[in-house]
């Protein structure tokens, strides 16, 4: 029969291998920078429009991309919107609009930004308001932070990591308790379209 403390010795040491084990596989640290600085916002469901159509003020309102990504206006039904930047929404407009009338000159303007799924930030786990943002130019890990209103008192926060669709699922992980209880800015990196922040528990 083995002694208590061999058995205590042998519990100790699978916990120190399961501990550097997870140690291992920590993910490489997240890019202070995007790849990209040329983001050019796509519309996406629930996003608000104004259309205006030159010298036609009975043609122009404002119209919501609805939950199928395509909007209706005067004389215009069942239009793709979701996926399109507003000046090649705008030209779509003006075709479908010459079928009535003579060269029209339509500007679309984004009032309510959403955009589409694929291109939202979400922040899942122990955040103080889990939820899903529209992604805007330069927004930052910080930006993202401010708006859920920071993380838990439950929160392991350098122990965070961004999973990255645009780079097919890639993960980075993040210090958000340096950046947010410290102070340290050098833990503060660019967001890209789609990425999603995951805030694990500490275990206490």
């Amino acid at each position: 029969m083995k002694s208590r403390s061999a058995v205590v010795g042998k519990i100790f040491l699978v916990a120190m291998v399961a501990l550097l084990s997870a140690c291992a596989t920590q993910y490489p640290p997240a890019p202070a920078t995007a790849a990209s600085s040329d983001y050019n916002y796509v519309i996406g469901p629930g996003d608000g429009l104004s259309i205006v159509v030159w010298r036609n003020p009975e043609l122009s309102m404002n119209v919501p991309v609805r939950p199928d990504g395509k909007i209706t206006t005067p004389l215009v039904e069942d239009l793709p919107a979701m996926g399109k930047d507003a000046s090649t929404l705008a030209r779509d407009v003006e075709k479908a609009l010459s079928k009535y009338i003579r060269d029209p000159i339509v500007t679309v303007i984004v009032t309510g930004f959403v955009g589409p799924y694929s291109e939202q930030i979400r922040v899942v786990g122990e955040a103080a308001r889990p939820q899903i943002l529209p992604f805007k130019q330069k927004m930052s890990l910080l930006d993202v932070m401010i708006a859920v209103g920071g993380i838990t008192d439950f929160a392991d926060g350098n122990k965070a990591s961004i999973l990255r669709t645009a780079e097919g699922g890639k993960q980075y992980s993040v210090r958000l308790k340096d950046l947010l209880k410290r102070g340290d800015v050098s833990a503060n990196v660019d967001m890209r379209p789609g990425d999603v922040l995951i805030i694990p528990q500490g275990w206490f």
